[in-house]
């Protein structure tokens, strides 16, 4: 039905509707596919993390002691309890926006707390955005090459493929992404759920080379080791955080699964599984201190040694496909909430709006994968680069998780400070452990972050500052439409829709259609796109239209932050409240900007040279609205910035 708000311009009407009802998967099901795309990512390091803990506990070529296992043992496994299942498994799962997840969904929580953008908050959610970029191309990189790296161990011989091997795998990987995910992603969950029941029988069968290693199970080794080994405590630290990288990946793929699946899926599987396989290591290594060159595979009998490589490559990949569809789905949420320029974006299913592909982000962050590769050339080297990353964006998300708990949820502050401030804490000394290894690796990650948190500071204060210029020559609209309707000039048949930011003001190609053609059509359409602090707005919100005159009315179109806007199939909700849209009697007018350096630019002239570029580089809004080309008339205008 519809309902109509009088308000002191005229009428807003919205449609309301019933929507249809969407058949939801199984428990079971959404459970097996978030062990696919959730845990892909943490599911794959124990091919690196513990070996990594251990040097650095003993030094590079160190005596491998009773006191130095355990305690790593004991660090991995509390790490794993209160970073993950603690944190985000039982606490953050529930601070769903609309029943999303990650850092940009908790940023707009917390806009929504304040009641407003605040900067403290925006610059939150700008760092840990761009630090999850650093996580989506340092995981393909480091995941595949310790996958390939196994087949040194079944002969020396492979060891120069190992790295042109690696190149192969990911440029395929990134090569199919067009294609999209559907029908791969089906053996995604299968895969990985092998994965972890292999790596577990794995690491239990070696639990009886040294069943003393059960014994880290008490917190006291983990306590007593960092007390007792001052810096290199530390390091360890830094190279034990590597087994809860992707933990952030719970919260990020919230609104794919549902919370439940994703903690039955934790503490039915996933957890068990790599807590017997990291202590099936640390036995093996107590055994035989030399497997200490390669753990994991070590655990392998050797007849099954390549179909291990062969299912850890598999793993690893879908490891890899986990955080570039992130990045896809972060960067559509970057570009709807003003962090990013338009980028082109293709859906590869009809059938799950979240399935995307960005051909730009897909080119950037091949290129800087296989840098990596280049660069590090072995796991060991990357994993000094990694835990950065991921560890500010956990830092981020537990200072955000504490406002949107204090004001959002309305607990008192002493009450969110004794649940939270133990979690930041934690985090922080994560934090500090990998800034250890800033000089050995760990530059990489914060160089990126900083590139694209300069990048999208720079376009905010761009685009507010070209609003504000473009606005004092803007003419207001309300005045301007009783001018028209006193004295009109020529009307012609159809309907015009004109694009603005602002429906205060007349657009642009609205004035430069009366001053050069001096025609007015019948039906104007002041068309304006917002974006909601949330991921999707329901169909019957979709659409508020107001009747400003006879000739022009203002129409407003709510998108979520995680949709993709697309103007005709807007429009035609329209047809419930009376409007009679017609795609083919309708003509889009847009402006199409050019922008030109000032001297006196509210911007340094780095920030305003990089502004100028990403606006050149943007998609231009015929295609990201999805409006039909042949229904576009554009109007070129300059602007100086």
């Amino acid at each position: 039905m519809a309902q109509t708000v009088s308000g002191p311009q005229g009428a807003v009407t919205s449609a309301h509707g019933n929507g249809s009802a969407r058949s939801s998967p199984g428990f079971f099901a959404l459970t097996v596919g978030s062990i696919g795309v959730v845990y892909g990512d943490i599911g794959t390091s124990p091919l690196y993390a513990f070996r990594e803990a251990v040097q650095a506990a003993v030094g590079t070529g160190g005596t491998i002691t009773r006191d130095a296992v355990l305690g790593v043992l004991s660090l991995i496994l509390w790490a794993l309890i209160v970073v993950v299942t603690l944190k985000y498994v039982i606490i953050l799962l529930r601070a769903d926006n609309h029943g999303e997840g990650g850092t940009l969904s908790l940023t707009a929580l917390a806009f929504r707390a304040f009641g407003r953008r605040t900067m403290p908050v925006f610059v939150l959610g700008v760092v840990g955005a761009s630090m999850f970029y650093g996580d989506s191309v340092i995981t393909p990189a480091i995941s595949v090459l310790s996958a390939v790296e196994g087949l040194k161990i079944a002969t020396p011989a492979f060891e120069p493929y190992v790295v042109p091997l690696t190149v192969v795998i990911l440029v395929a990987l990134f090569a199919v992404q067009s294609r999209g995910t559907a029908r791969v992603s089906t053996f995604f969950g299968p895969i990985t759920a092998i994965w972890f029941v292999s790596i577990a029988i794995a690491g239990a069968v070696h639990i009886r080379d040294d069943p003393g290693v059960l014994a880290a199970i008490n917190p006291y080794y983990a306590i007593s080791f960092l007390s007792g080994h001052g810096v290199i405590g530390l390091i360890t630290l830094g190279a034990v955080f590597l087994v809860v990288t992707g933990g952030e990946a719970l919260y990020a793929d919230l609104g794919h699964f549902g919370r439940k699946p994703i903690q039955f899926a934790w503490l039915g599987l996933v957890l068990p599984a790599l807590v017997i396989n990291y202590f099936g290591q640390g036995a093996l290594v107590l055994h035989d201190p030399a497997a200490i060159e390669n753990p994991f595979y070590r655990l392998v009998p050797e007849p099954l040694l390549l179909p291990m490589v062969a299912l850890a490559t598999a793993a690893t990949v879908i490891a890899s496909q986990a955080v570039i569809t992130g990045a896809y789905s972060l960067t559509r949420q970057a570009i709807q909430l003003g962090l990013l320029p338009r980028l082109a974006v293709r859906h590869t299913s009809e059938a799950l709006s979240g399935q995307i592909y960005l051909p730009r982000v897909n080119v950037l962050l091949l290129v800087a994968v296989l840098l990596l590769v280049g660069l590090f050339r072995s796991s060991s080297a990357l994993a000094s680069a990694y835990g950065i990353a991921v560890s500010t964006s956990m830092v981020v998300d537990g200072l955000l998780a504490f406002i949107v708990i204090w004001k959002l949820w309305q607990w008192k502050p002493w009450t969110v400070a004794l649940l939270m401030v133990p979690f930041v804490v934690v985090d922080v000394t994560f934090l500090s452990a990998n800034l250890l290894k800033l000089f050995e690796g760990a530059w990489v990650p914060v160089l990126f972050g900083a590139i694209l948190v300069f990048a999208m500071v720079s376009w905010r204060r761009g685009t507010n500052i070209l609003a504000q210029k473009t606005r004092r020559i803007e003419v207001p609209f309300e005045p301007l439409v009783r001018s028209l309707e006193k004295k009109p000039p020529h009307l012609v048949p159809g309907t015009a829709v004109f694009l603005t930011s602002d429906l205060q003001f007349a657009p642009t190609a609205l004035l430069h259609n009366l001053k050069h053609n001096k025609v007015l059509h019948e039906h104007n359409v002041i068309l304006t796109i917002v974006t909601a602090d949330k991921p999707r707005v329901a169909e019957e919100d979709r659409v508020q239209i107001l009747q400003s005159s006879p000739h022009f009315m203002r129409v407003v179109l709510t998108f979520g932050y995680m949709e993709s806007p697309n103007v005709p199939k807007a429009l035609a909700i329209a047809r419930k409240l009376g409007w009679a849209f017609d795609i083919m009697s309708t003509s889009f007018f847009l402006s199409r900007r050019s922008l030109r350096p000032e001297a006196r630019s509210g911007l340094p002239r780095l920030q305003d040279r990089l502004f100028i570029g990403l606006a050149r580089s943007a998609d231009d809004a015929t295609n990201y609205f999805q409006i039909p080309s042949e229904r576009v008339v554009e109007i070129g205008t300059q602007v100086v910035v």
